[in-house]
């Protein structure tokens, strides 16, 4: 299967590939990505959670990066197995400057999949790709641009004020200020960009980075301890009625 797209990214080609090939990013932005393992240089363990329809599981695969010529393109292997069935892809990367300080992204990417996945339509699963490739490179745009506003804010702050030019510095150090609570010195107003970016965690070990805890969006919170609480209230309602026929019975 061939797929090839592009996207525009708000960021200039250096910061866009840096974060395309900084684990730290790729495993927060990643649909279903659950942890990234750096095995060698450029090359990764990778377990993804995808699937296609009713057709779901976890693959756990390997993942590569070769014919680098920074910061314009790279070649990105990827192959993976699970319970659904086997993926194999090569994926071509191109940038280039979209003016304004922006990015154009453009990929050429062949797949293999086979197994019970390998059964769905070819249609089906080029759609699938292609809104996996754009949630991923909106992802990527969310999390550029809030890195934008950490660095800006660090330098209003006092500090200063120097981009360290690597996107993960920043993020691991935004996500940890926002977990540390009180005493971290991270302003609010960084805090909240972070988690609305959902940046990734520093690497839980050596060279190991894990997807970051989903943050939970206050409003959807609210409507959901609200239906829990009226099932709730329900069942207790319902023991009552029972209980009170029982004992009338006595």
């Amino acid at each position: 299967m061939k797929l090839s797209g592009e996207a525009t990214l708000r960021a200039d080609v250096a910061r866009v590939y840096a974060a395309l090939n900084d684990p730290a990013v790729l495993v927060a932005t990643i649909p279903g990505c659950q942890r990234l393992e750096q095995v060698g240089p450029d090359a990764y363990r990778a377990t993804v959670t995808a699937g296609v329809a009713s057709i779901k599981g976890t693959f756990d695969g390997d993942v590569r990066l070769t014919d680098q010529e920074a910061p314009h393109t790279f070649t990105l292997h990827a192959s993976g197995a699970g319970a659904p069935g086997t993926v194999s892809a090569v994926a071509t990367v191109v940038l280039a400057e979209a003016g304004e300080g922006a990015t154009l992204l453009s990929y050429d990417a062949d797949a293999t999949i086979g197994g019970v996945i390998g059964g769905v339509g070819q249609r089906m699963l080029s759609g699938v790709a292609r809104k996996t490739a754009g949630e991923f490179f909106a992802a990527v745009d969310r999390l550029l641009a809030a890195e934008s506003t950490v660095s800006s804010g660090t330098g209003a702050a006092g500090g200063s004020g120097t981009r360290t030019g690597a996107v993960a510095g920043n993020a691991a150090r935004v996500f940890a200020g926002t977990a540390g609570g009180a005493g971290t010195g991270m302003p609010a107003e960084l805090a909240t960009a972070a988690q609305e970016a959902n940046m990734p965690a520093p690497p839980t070990g050596a060279g190991v980075w894990h997807a970051p805890a989903t943050v939970l969006d206050p409003g959807r919170q609210r409507v959901r301890d609200l239906v829990v609480g009226a099932a709730f209230g329900a069942i207790v309602a319902l023991l009552g009625v029972l209980l009170g026929a029982v004992v009338s019975r006595w």
